[in-house]
């Protein structure tokens, strides 16, 4: 009878401390709460481009860099995921101090996203759905490397801005992205997540093919008459969401790299 009354309170020790108000500060994150099946413990995100539909009328606590800490708190959550880049170091610290569980997520490679959405998916109770999606992930991975391995990796510059000019360092998931399609950034020695080059010092690497955001970045490349590179665009931003979807993205850029495969 004394085990009976012990499991019963372990079940019950267990269901009091599960998580039931879960706020997102990334889209990536919040991303993946949902691709797990487990939108309804969202309470809160911060907003940042387009939202899934899932999410529409869940309460925003601000922007990207411009978090509503008032907002954040009105909403008693028993669990905050949090890209460290999505918020000011002053405000990070500010979570760190408040009580509440923060799980920290920056994937710099694909292997650690699928590693981070079994972790997240624990964070959630949502075990057995990280397990399927963390699984479904690393096959999908291991299918794009085998694909699209080249002997001679492909030189690729990716462009994140124009006007000053961004690119990603070589400690980015977007840098791990081009290796994964059978090419290599080109300022993959650069530490600096987004690092701010010259047009002199791109050309100075010689890549073979320009990655580009939209029209207006291709056209600005068009005054170097004398580059020899390919100009390329992007298929989607799904490159930009270190998320599940973000495999998917993956695959497209493959394909516009080397669509004779």
């Amino acid at each position: 009878m004394s085990r009976y009354w012990l499991a019963l309170l372990l079940v019950f020790s267990v269901q009091a401390v599960a998580t039931e108000r879960v706020v997102s500060l990334a889209p990536s994150l919040s991303e993946i709460v949902v691709e797990l099946g487990a939108a309804d413990l969202l309470v809160g995100v911060l907003d940042g481009g387009e939202r899934p539909a899932a999410l529409a009328k869940v309460p925003s606590v601000g922007h990207y860099g411009q978090l509503d800490m008032e907002r954040l708190l009105s909403l008693k959550p028993d669990l905050i995921l949090l890209w460290p880049g999505s918020v000011g170091p002053a405000q990070r610290e500010q979570l760190q101090r408040l009580n509440i569980p923060v799980y920290v997520a920056e994937p710099h490679n694909l292997e650690q996203l699928t590693t981070q959405v079994q972790a997240i998916a624990e964070q959630l109770g949502r075990a057995q759905a990280g397990r399927v999606l963390a699984d479904k992930l690393s096959k999908r991975l291991a299918e794009l490397r085998q694909r699209y391995r080249r002997t001679e990796p492909l030189q690729v510059f990716y462009q994140v801005w124009n006007q000053p000019l961004y690119t990603v360092g070589g400690g980015q998931i977007i840098s791990d992205a081009l290796g994964v399609c059978g090419a290599r950034n080109v300022f993959d020695d650069l530490k600096l997540p987004a690092p701010q080059v010259s047009v002199e010092s791109v050309l100075q690497r010689n890549p073979e093919v320009i990655l580009v955001g939209d029209q207006a970045q291709m056209d600005a490349w068009k005054a170097w008459p004398t580059m020899a590179a390919r100009l390329l665009l992007v298929p989607d931003k799904g490159l930009e969401r270190p998320s599940g979807q973000m495999l998917e993205a993956v695959a497209r850029l493959c394909q516009v790299l080397s669509p004779d495969l």
